[in-house]
């Protein structure tokens, strides 16, 4: 072990994926570091891969065993990926948490929620206020994106300056929060020279200069100008500015506004109470709003990515709080869909179109725009900042990738890390100090798994092959007291021979169960494996799958 200090950085979420944003500075010497920890969001689940699990966030075992070496977690912004986790994860790390005024606000609705205290938040002010966490001074930089107050941030470090740029457009004029300073940014790489960028990769195949939020005014008016019906539009709803934009376009078109679903409101209540939102339209509330004649009435929904609990699918599916939609009502993706969610998002486009209902998307960026910067607009901030070192980070692979070799190609050091890739950046190229293994903890309901407890692997295997349940009753003499039993789930009644599928698997253990000697039925592992093997050939020869097999044995005694 090496008494040399270094810089180190680890991403355990956000490399190599996009979402669960999860970063680890550290400085000092060799394993003995001292550590903050930058964002700790969450990633959503899907089907095929995760069924039944509620968020996927980052395993905290690596940090959960330097826990006296960490000084504390800085957040970002408020987006489920960055700050998602935190209600779940702080209990482990139990460090005090820095953000801005409108992400501490929602940082605390997070805590409360789970019943933790929400004064370990600190309100930070922006640059040149500074957090001192150790050998680290930390500032957060405003820089525009799809949510209010979202920052970059200047970590000064005895080894040199780091920016970790978080999620970040260049928008100077976006509609609510604050726009892109250029002149800011100059002053950070003014003032001392940039070690290393950290640096968002998410629209990196982008070749066009991003557009501004507020390029979206006008087409978004003059569409619901000019709809007849009820419409609805729904957004993500952290993205403030857009609510504003829709709920101002509905107002000058003499519509009322009504928000559905709970995320929405919370947001809009958060933006309002930390100052970031000021003069929102008045809303109305969904018992209200059914009084208003549908060609004045505008709702902001939940729901952009197809979640089926939000507004949008239950309107999709029927009504929702007593509201509907009917023939000649217009309906308002004002989003991207996620790569993963078309499926979901289709589903709700083809409800509404069999109702009747004008379904209208983004058409082309008509009526959304990015919060991520687009490739001109990175190679713009690295043409600010000059970073002798680039790691491009918060997309997946090939983003990755793609965003080292325009760093490459400029002279800029730089490395591909994804997850897990601990770098040392203490010289003037990044260099793998030690890999570490990282995993998933999963939300399953109400209770945190780890995503190689089994939970989730036998919950698909339950899904694939369905399951058996098998009781077998054997006396003081290890002699089977009547037939077995066999109850089944998600399997075919009937086998491909005509006969019920539990019958025939009955009659088969019955056999094996006459046969068997002593020698198997004293021993309850052995006559535990034979059963299933016995179960999953007939399940297999009867209807092509091996289920998942419960076996109850109850023995009688003397007593």
């Amino acid at each position: 072990m090496s008494g040399k200090n270094r810089l180190i950085y680890l991403p355990l979420g956000g490399a190599g994926e996009i979402g669960m944003n999860t970063y680890v500075y550290g400085y000092g010497p060799e394993d003995q570091e001292r550590l903050i920890v930058v964002d700790l969001g969450v990633t959503f689940p899907d089907m095929s891969s995760t069924p039944g699990v509620d968020l996927i966030m980052p395993d905290m075992k690596w940090l959960e065993q330097r826990l006296d070496r960490i000084e504390a977690i800085f957040i970002t912004h408020a987006h489920e990926d960055h700050i998602g986790a935190l209600g779940h994860l702080w209990p482990k790390l139990k460090k005090k948490v820095y953000a801005r005024k409108f992400t501490a606000t929602i940082g605390r609705l997070k805590l409360e929620e789970y019943g933790l205290p929400n004064d370990v938040i600190t309100t930070v002010g922006a640059r040149p206020e500074v957090v001192e966490a150790g050998p680290f001074k930390v500032q957060f930089l405003p820089i525009s994106h799809s949510i209010p107050e979202c920052s970059m941030l200047i970590i000064d470090t005895p080894a040199g300056r780091v920016v970790h740029s978080g999620d970040f457009k260049l928008d100077a004029t976006p509609v609510v929060g604050e726009g892109f300073d250029e002149a800011a940014m100059r002053a950070v790489a003014a003032e001392a020279p940039v070690k290393a960028l950290m640096c968002d990769s998410t629209n990196v195949f982008s070749t066009h200069a991003g557009r501004s939020e507020s390029t979206l005014k006008d087409p978004i008016a003059e569409l619901i100008k000019n709809a007849k019906g009820m419409v609805v539009a729904t957004t993500f709803a952290s993205n403030v500015a857009r609510l504003q934009t829709l709920a101002e376009a509905a107002r000058a078109a003499d519509r009322s506004v009504c928000l559905l679903g709970r995320a929405m409101k919370r947001m809009v209540t958060a933006s309002e109470q930390s100052g970031v939102l000021k003069n929102f339209p008045r809303t109305v509330s969904p018992e209200e709003a059914l009084d208003i004649p549908r060609g004045n009435l505008m709702l902001i929904v939940t729901g952009s990515q197809g979640e089926r609990r939000a507004a949008s699918a239950q309107l999709s599916r029927g009504k929702y709080l007593g509201h509907e939609m009917k023939e000649g009502d217009l309906f308002l993706f004002s989003s991207k869909t996620i790569p993963g969610n078309e499926r979901e998002v289709l589903r709700i486009y083809n409800a509404f179109s069999e109702m009747g209902v004008d379904v209208q998307d983004d058409a082309n960026g008509l009526y959304h725009v990015s919060g991520h910067a687009n490739r001109p607009d990175l190679e713009t901030v690295h043409n600010i900042l000059k970073p002798a070192i680039l790691i491009p980070m918060h997309g997946e692979h090939r983003h990755l990738r793609e965003h080292a070799k325009i760093a490459a190609a400029k002279g800029i050091a730089t490395e591909i890390v994804t997850n897990g890739m601990m770098i040392d950046i203490t010289g003037n190229t990044p260099e793998v100090a030690e890999y570490i293994e990282t995993g998933r903890t999963y939300l399953d309901g109400s209770v945190l798994i780890g995503a190689m407890d089994g939970v989730v692997r036998d919950r698909i295997r339950m899904a694939l092959g369905g399951h058996a349940l098998v009781t077998i009753i054997l006396d003081e003499a290890d002699e089977a007291l009547g037939d077995p039993w066999v109850e089944t789930m998600g399997l075919p009644e009937i086998g491909k021979h005509g006969k019920p599928l539990a019958e025939a698997i009955e009659a088969e253990l019955g056999a094996f169960i006459a046969k068997a000697g002593a020698r198997i039925l004293r021993d309850d592992d052995k006559l535990d494996e034979a059963i299933r093997r016995v179960t999953r050939q007939v399940a297999m020869e009867e209807v092509g799958k091996k289920p998942e097999v419960t076996i109850v044995v109850s023995r009688l005694t003397d007593s």
